[in-house]
Order: structure tokens, then sequence, then C-alpha cells
């Protein structure tokens, strides 16, 4: 996944519907903010390539066996078609497919942002140091 500009977002697949689309209002200093059909993620390096995870579950997944993350935090968002582009400067091919439009949460984490961020400062462009796992599940209401 391309990082430029310490930030990459997820926004909902139909992106004429997204209110506030990406970059708008963006602030990359902050690891996780939600908007309406968008989530903004702020990364710890400047230009780089991450390695993305993500992850449908039916219910809220528990406390992974991953190695300790770095920064972990939650949001709510929502989509209409149940998917979602990723964006960075411009839109990505790729596609997260949550099978099913509606809320849903998510819990982002995140490690390697220390090196990612000393490594692209003094070498420049990184590939998979900044690692991200997204997981999703529906909201019930």
């Amino acid at each position: 996944m391309e990082v430029e500009f310490h930030s990459f977002s997820l926004q909902e697949d139909d992106d004429l519907k997204v209110p506030i689309p990406y970059p708008d209002d963006s602030e990359y200093k902050t690891f996780l903010k939600a908007f309406p059909m968008r989530l903004d993620f702020g990364s710890a390096g400047h230009t780089h390539t991450a390695f993305l995870r993500a992850e449908v579950w039916g219910q809220r997944p528990g406390v992974d066996n991953q190695p300790r993350w770095d920064e972990v935090a939650y949001a709510d968002v929502e989509t209409v078609t149940g998917r979602f582009g990723i964006w960075a400067i411009g839109r990505a091919p790729d596609v997260i497919d949550l099978g099913a439009p509606g809320v849903w949460s998510v819990r982002a984490t995140a490690r390697g942002r220390d090196r990612v961020r000393q490594l692209t400062s003094d070498v420049g462009p990184v590939r998979g140091i900044e690692q991200w796992l997204l997981q999703f599940w529906p909201v019930h209401t």
C-alpha cells in the first residue's frame, strides 16, 4: 500500500456519496480519524510502501496473538456498498470488500512506526517496514 504525505485513507467505494472526500480535512499526524463514509490513517513515514492486511469478522475479534502493536485505535464507519477504496495521492486499484453495506467497527493497529519514521527521513522511501492490520466487524443495532 502506497503512503504519501504521512497518510492514506479508506473511503466508500462509491466515492460520489462521500460527503468530505479524501484528502479534505485530513490530519496526517492523527493515527485514525473517522469521517462520514471515510477513515483516515496517519502513517509515521512520509513516503513509503506499507504492508496492509484487512480482516472481516462476523463479530468483534478477540485480542490477537501478534507481537506488540505500536498503536491501536477504534472507529465506526458507514458504507452503502460494503466496499472501501484505498486512497493515498490517488485511488489504488485494490478494494476492501466487507461483504455487506451498513455500519462497521474497525480496530486499526500498526507497528514499525519508529523505524519507518527514521528510515523515510534518513534514507527515503522504503518497503514493508510499517505494518497495518485493520479488523472490521458489523455494528449490530
